[in-house]
């Protein structure tokens, strides 16, 4: 069988891209290789999506889910090894399977790059988040820590430093990679509190995140109560598998302006996976409907 449009990934940006696909009458396929939804099924509360003031990840992912086989897309729960042009055709090779399409469509996201410590993934959405404009406003006048010495890290802290009461900024190093206009900014900030040469070497909860451990250089150990916990020390883009094929940036990125083209005819990306600057739920969807629409015309072409 040949597919109009193989979909790798089905989250927020794959799943956009098969309604499109489907309301277009092409024959698609979503291969996913754990379940469909993404990292959005982790969030308990969205409240920056239109139209839902309210809607837990879960729901959203299961909604957009159903939209998507409603309007015909085939998914399949297989793991992508590899891609290969072959001109007209590319091909899809899974873990089981190897599928034809005449397009692609990466939108295999990118994961939140982790501190490794016991009770983390238990503790998201109860203390530990990755994302401070997603989840920020929970937090409105209490106390937090961001772990990070990067661009993301230090723009949380700023944003969070106009939500919360207290902030504070812990980072492994004496000085921080990101913009030093931002590090000047936050420096102005009264609730705003450095910690240098420190890593969170614990977290304590009971049903929620309570307090944390942070190690310096030297081994001392300080004890810090926190309502929350933002962790931005980067990411990890789910990219490895098709860089014989595409481009991708020293990070792992895949190369690709807003129409979310690569560097391949008839191959293109939705989604965090790509070189970008806001990756949120909305500009994931986005990039589901353009990647789909460009697909389409490529196709028709």
């Amino acid at each position: 069988m040949l597919y109009d449009i193989i979909i790798v990934g089905a989250g927020p940006a794959g799943l956009t891209a098969a309604i499109y696909a489907g309301r277009a009458n092409k024959k698609v396929l979503v291969l996913e290789a754990k379940t469909y939804g993404g990292q959005i099924i982790n969030t308990p509360d969205i409240e920056n999506y239109p139209v839902e003031e309210h809607i837990s990840g879960f729901d959203f992912a299961t909604k957009i889910y159903n939209q998507a086989k409603n309007l015909g897309a085939e998914i399949v729960f297989e793991k992508v090894i590899e891609i290969k042009d072959l001109g007209k055709e590319k091909e899809v090779v899974t873990n089981k399977n190897t599928y034809k399409t005449k397009t692609i469509i990466l939108a295999t996201g990118s994961e939140n790059r982790k501190l490794g410590l016991p009770n983390e993934d238990e503790l998201v959405g109860k203390g530990i988040s990755y994302c401070a404009t997603c989840d920020g406003a929970f937090y409105r006048k209490k106390t937090v820590a961001v772990v990070g010495g990067g661009n993301t890290a230090l723009e949380d802290a700023l944003y969070l430093s106009n939500l919360v009461e207290k902030v504070y900024l812990i980072h492994r190093r004496d000085e921080f990679r990101g913009e030093e206009t931002t590090v000047n900014k936050l420096k102005e900030k009264d609730n705003v509190e450095f910690i240098y040469n420190s890593n969170v070497t614990k977290l304590n909860a009971n049903e929620k995140l309570e307090s944390i451990e942070v190690t310096n250089k030297d081994g001392n150990i300080q004890t810090i109560n926190v309502d929350g916990l933002f962790v931005a020390v980067g990411r990890i883009p789910e990219n490895q598998n098709f860089a014989k094929v595409i481009n991708l940036d020293e990070s792992g990125y895949i190369v690709a302006g807003e129409n979310c083209n690569t560097n391949v005819d008839g191959i293109f990306v939705a989604g965090d996976n790509r070189v970008k600057e806001v990756r949120q739920l909305v500009t994931a969807t986005s990039d589901g409907a353009i990647a789909a629409t460009e697909a389409i015309k490529y196709i028709n072409q």
